[in-house]
């Protein structure tokens, strides 16, 4: 997914590393440039509300964490599933 617009972070990086910054898991450098992007990237931003809700119904539905080996394995998922779209379009 790209905007179209030019900008300093592309669209697909963070995209990508969305997750990360919604877990507060990125540096403070990265995670301010992700922040940047999300202001003045609608469609980015919007990518992001869907995320952060999808990842707010499932920590409601789930009383226990998933263990590191199993969200490494859906990260990886995501990013194959993400970079098929991506040729797709």
């Amino acid at each position: 997914m790209s905007c179209g617009n030019p900008h300093e972070t592309p669209c697909a990086e963070v995209l990508d590393r969305l997750y990360e910054y919604i877990d507060g898991e990125l540096d403070g450098e990265r995670g301010h440039e992700i922040k940047h992007h999300l202001d003045e990237c609608s469609p980015c931003l919007k990518e992001y509300g869907l995320e952060e809700a999808v990842k707010a119904v499932v920590k409601r539905s789930c009383s226990d964490p998933a263990p590191p080996e199993l969200r490494a394995k859906v990260l990886v998922r995501i990013a194959a599933v993400r970079a098929t779209l991506r040729t797709k379009s």
